[in-house]
């Protein structure tokens, strides 16, 4: 029997999800409501290649060694440190007969759930891979079950370029969903005070769209927090944010400065994009009692993030992004499509991958 959530593609430990398993069955045979994909391209989640080119010095030889291995090891791509894995497209070989995802054999398509809950078998050995970028061309298979996600391709825009927007699809849904209840509710309230959001790691995949996503949910003020230089000056040059700060975000009292001095007072919303470890303190302080810190980065600790706000005393919410909100590919897309800043930016890393 297929199980809609794949459980029946869980080899061990038995009883548990597919992103909790340490290892999946990954046959090419699918089941009736499964759908097989001939994957082209991998994109790794940002945190975990971070996580492993520090490990082996930035040595491409031997990411891409450590790679082949935890995908034959587990039947998918899940880091054991980071716990994250990243997405993939491809071309849909076969859909079973019941499958509820309504994709088509030929149809070219991006898996909007994590790789680290994706059957996966890599079949050419990585071989195209230098193991220095996040996206990964390759040849193999993998396997979507009933209540996985996926969008097809559009024509009219690059593949690596779509596949780097839709890694990210889910923050600037939930950047625009928290920020436009905030424009709302002052509305309603006629309360005049202008909605104020940090996002840090301004110039990233995911920071650049939630900063587009913040200023048309009506975002009166946004600032991008970046930690070097050249960043500042691309998302400056991008136009995306009001104003573009430099600061360590692993600096709690460095991060609360910069964010309240480009802003006037802290943020009302706080966006983290970044992809190292040690920034949830530094979030929690730049943002204002009441408000919601946000985030999306798999490098952070939820343990230090609750910890931390308790210990400042700070009154605020704070969401996991959790990469799904209905409509976000679309909406995602069509930031991409609709502000010159964030193609820019895309393109510009989509060139350097």
């Amino acid at each position: 029997m297929t199980s809609p959530v794949g459980l029946h593609r869980v080899v061990q430990p038995a009883g548990v999800l597919p992103q909790a398993a340490w290892r999946l069955d990954a046959s090419a045979a699918i089941g009736p409501n499964e759908v097989r994909i001939r994957v082209q391209r991998l994109n790794l989640d940002a945190a975990s290649f971070r996580q492993l080119s520090e490990k082996h010095g930035g040595n491409g030889d031997a990411v891409r060694a450590e790679v082949l291995e935890i995908i034959a090891t587990r039947g998918k791509m899940q880091n054991p440190v980071t716990g994250s894995g990243g997405m993939l497209i491809g071309t849909v070989e076969e859909a079973g007969r019941r499958s509820p995802l309504g994709l088509r054999a030929g149809e070219r398509v991006a898996s909007l759930v994590s790789l680290t809950l994706t059957p996966l078998v890599i079949t050419d050995g990585l071989a195209r891979w230098d193991g220095r970028s996040e996206q990964v061309p390759c040849d193999g298979w993998a396997i979507l079950f009933a209540r996985s996600i996926a969008a097809v391709l559009p024509d009219d825009e690059d593949p690596q370029l779509s596949l780097a927007v839709l890694d990210v699809c889910g923050a600037p849904a939930l950047t625009a969903r928290v920020v436009s209840r905030y424009v709302e509710e002052r509305r309603r309230s006629g309360d005049p005070t202008p909605v104020r959001v940090a996002v840090i790691g301004g110039a990233g995949k995911s920071g650049s769209l939630s900063l587009a996503a913040a200023r048309r949910a009506g975002a009166a003020r946004t600032v991008g927090v970046v930690p070097v230089a050249a960043e500042r000056d691309a998302l400056t040059a991008a136009g995306l944010a009001s104003v573009v700060a430099l600061a360590d975000a692993r600096d709690p009292v460095g991060l609360s400065t910069a964010v309240t001095t480009a802003l006037g007072v802290p943020a009302d919303v706080t966006v983290v994009c970044v992809d190292v470890p040690g920034c949830e303190h530094g979030a929690v302080l730049a943002t204002a009692d009441g408000g919601t810190v946000i985030f999306f980065s798999m490098a952070t600790s939820f343990s230090a993030a609750a910890l931390g706000a308790e210990g400042l005393a700070a009154d605020v919410t704070m969401l996991v992004g959790n990469g799904y909100v209905p409509g976000h590919a679309e909406l995602a897309l069509g930031l991409l499509r609709a502000e010159p800043g964030v193609r820019q930016l895309f393109a510009a890393r989509v060139a350097a991958d």
